[in-house]
């Protein structure tokens, strides 16, 4: 839903109707996951997808159908002959697609999603009343729904979900991932791209003003003029965040590793050789981390892909990251 924000948000604005359609459930492999968001407008407006492209045809068919009767709709798609004509998934799965007008609170949720808030929507899949829940135990709309949110609402939330629940569908919404990069050096360019094409914040850190400048940082989501001491908090080093210090200076690199080894943050990567690997975790070392911190370094960063380009090892630099997000093998390290 992220992704789709600033549409959905530009086409609500200027009062034209939304139909959203949302995979509720999915059975085998499946191109989207379940979670996943398209949203149509009548005027031919298309944003996001369900399938990957095997039934989004049908489904913004169907979805012109819900804007005009305001009735949702529940809808089955599963594996077809590739060569036939009927619509279905050529992947050999099965998935359910709930298409409804967007209601007053989807706009709700917009809002509180551009806050950066924690919220869950609860969708009734025979229609009516949805549930917004917040971290802080508020409920707005159908308090009735509460029952399937499966957990406390004044609990902790064990991060985003999607989940159908018998008659109903859980989706919680958190704020996306952040990448910080310790070093607004060439390298950094490109990564910056690459991981908020793949839904990262990026957060650009460094003390030199001359090297992190919105002129060579355009599309950064944060400028950061600091040391890493001062400019790396525990709310950027979250366990779904990620932090790739690549300024290749003991200086930076150093104090960097500390703050990141202090916290909960999911993946830390360090840029250099294998000498240089061995001198930043001797120096940790003599600041009292063990084995198990440093086991949590990955360096020298990024998966060896053989690339030498910036841009090729931003690559590798986030193709590991998304190793790590999903808990893949790390049989795969840069080794140089």
């Amino acid at each position: 839903m992220h992704d789709l924000l600033d549409d959905l948000s530009g086409w609500l604005a200027a009062g034209e109707p939304v139909a959203l359609a949302t995979v509720v459930w999915a059975e085998g492999p499946s191109p989207r996951p379940v979670g996943a968001h398209m949203a149509v407008t009548p005027s031919g407006g298309m944003v996001g997808s369900v399938s990957g492209g095997c039934v989004e045809g049908a489904v913004f068919q169907e979805a012109g159908t819900v804007l005009e009767s305001g009735a949702p709709k529940l809808l089955r798609y599963g594996v077809v002959d590739e060569m036939g004509w009927e619509v279905g998934l050529a992947c050999g799965g099965t998935i359910e697609v709930y298409v409804e007008r967007l209601a007053p609170v989807h706009e709700r949720l917009l809002a509180a999603l551009a806050a950066d808030e924690t919220v869950a929507l609860v969708t009734p899949l025979r229609g009516g009343a949805h549930l917004l829940a917040w971290l802080d135990g508020r409920l707005e709309g159908d308090a009735s729904l509460a029952a399937l949110l499966g957990w406390d609402v004044d609990s902790r939330w064990p991060g985003p979900l999607a989940e159908r629940r018998g008659a109903g569908f859980v989706q919680v919404y958190a704020p996306p991932p952040t990448l910080t990069i310790v070093g607004a050096v060439h390298l950094a360019q490109p990564l910056t791209h690459l991981a908020q094409a793949a839904g990262f914040r990026v957060r650009v850190l460094d003390a030199r003003r001359a090297f992190a400048t919105r002129e060579r940082f355009p599309t950064a989501d944060e400028l950061v003029v600091a040391w890493p001491q001062e400019g790396l908090t525990l709310a950027h080093l979250r366990p779904q965040d990620a932090l790739a210090v690549i300024t290749h200076d003991p200086k930076f690199d150093v104090p960097a590793l500390a703050a990141a080894l202090r916290s909960p943050v999911g993946y830390v990567g360090l840029l250099g050789s294998r000498t240089t690997q061995a001198k930043r975790r001797g120096a940790l070392v003599e600041q009292g981390f063990g084995e198990a911190d440093l086991a949590r370094i990955r360096g020298p960063i990024g998966l060896d892909l053989g690339g030498r380009r910036p841009e090729e090892i931003a690559v590798a630099i986030l193709a590991q990251i998304v190793a790590a997000r999903y808990g893949r093998a790390d049989d795969g390290w840069r080794r140089a």
